[in-house]
């Protein structure tokens, strides 16, 4: 029986305003290089894989400033290279600096106070855990998440970051439910599914773009609202 639902954070429930693909895509066609922001959705998700693994493998905050620098740009090479684009190094630079000037808003996804408010109903726990560094209350309060979550759990509060299954263990245990009792969904396959799936947890992937048609061994939804088929 399930009595648990947790939650990633970004990409999951939040996104960018604009988005990621829609900065990159003007930042390109400043430099001359016209490309949509659809064309550049999938080669995004790649990079943010790639990006989330280097930073499972040693977090940000024990990164120099130019380790970090080096590992964003490197986040703008493998957008090009997925996205089948040739650029050089001046353009690498301007893409970085342009990403890191501009002004994006944490907004929520459509489904997802309708999905937590259902599950909410349905009297399970709902919980958020993220590989983030930093207190994230405040955020959380202005985007409503808040009263909606009974658990919030940090890589900074456990010590660990995602795959690794301490912090999905101690999310389990602030809400008191064993891992068989819970269920975790997030939108990246190692970090999230894999994850949670070594802790004991079921464990659902996120594919709101369909970049993931080849994940076949756990559910695979578009919509936070598939949720319930689960339960």
């Amino acid at each position: 029986m399930i009595k648990a639902v947790f939650f990633d954070l970004y990409f999951t429930l939040v996104g960018y305003e604009p988005s990621q693909e829609e900065i990159e895509s003007g930042l390109l066609h400043n430099f001359g290089i016209p490309v949509s922001a659809e064309a550049l959705r999938r080669p995004l998700a790649a990079a943010n894989e790639s990006i989330f693994q280097a930073m499972i493998k040693r977090p940000m905050n024990q990164r120099s400033k130019e380790e970090m620098m080096a590992l964003y740009a490197q986040f703008h090479r493998d957008i090009l290279r997925e996205a089948g684009l040739k650029a050089g190094e001046n353009v690498i630079m301007g893409l970085l600096s342009g990403m890191l000037q501009a002004k994006m808003k944490l907004v929520l996804f459509n489904d997802v106070l309708p999905t937590l408010d259902d599950l909410k109903g349905r009297g399970l726990t709902l919980g958020l855990i993220s590989n983030i560094e930093r207190n994230m209350t405040g955020a959380l309060d202005e985007l409503g998440l808040s009263p909606r979550l009974d658990v919030v759990v940090t890589s900074q509060d456990a010590g660990a970051n995602k795959p690794q299954p301490e912090i999905f263990r101690f999310a389990l245990q602030k809400a008191g439910v064993k891992p068989a009792e819970a269920i975790y969904i997030g939108d990246q396959y190692q970090v999230d599914v894999v994850g949670a799936r070594g802790a004991g947890m079921k464990a659902i992937l996120l594919d709101r773009a369909g970049n993931h048609e080849n994940i076949t061994d756990c559910p695979r939804i578009q919509s936070l609202t598939e949720v319930t088929k689960y339960l």
